[in-house]
């Protein structure tokens, strides 16, 4: 089983379903949500942001989307100029994979 990430180094996660759909005889794991983005001094290069939270490497993507059957997968972008970054995990903002504040209105799990 997996364990709530908040206080492993990624504060204020919850876990909300996006969708529960049937995958090759079984169901989908959940998509984990965060409720605050993750901000981090980032470097400039090609960068894939996870979206299915279940990375053991957040914000980054570590392949834990295929191995838990999320059915989504990274974003992938170029980060042109390096600095700190706000990484989206309420996953609802309108500048993906940046936050946007987006997490401020959302409901509460």
């Amino acid at each position: 089983r997996h364990r709530r990430r908040g206080g492993y180094g990624m504060p204020g996660v919850a876990y909300r379903k996006l969708a529960l759909k049937r995958a090759k005889g079984g169901f989908m794991a959940e998509i984990k949500r965060g409720t605050r983005p993750i901000v981090i001094e980032e470097t400039a290069g090609k960068k894939a942001y996870c979206q299915c939270g279940w990375s053991e490497k957040l914000p980054y993507c570590d392949g834990s989307h295929s191995r838990q059957q999320t059915d989504c997968g990274p974003i992938v972008t170029t980060v042109d100029a390096p600095g700190k970054k706000a990484v989206c995990q309420c996953h609802s903002s309108g500048s993906l994979p940046w936050c946007d504040g987006t997490h401020k209105n959302l409901p509460v799990p």
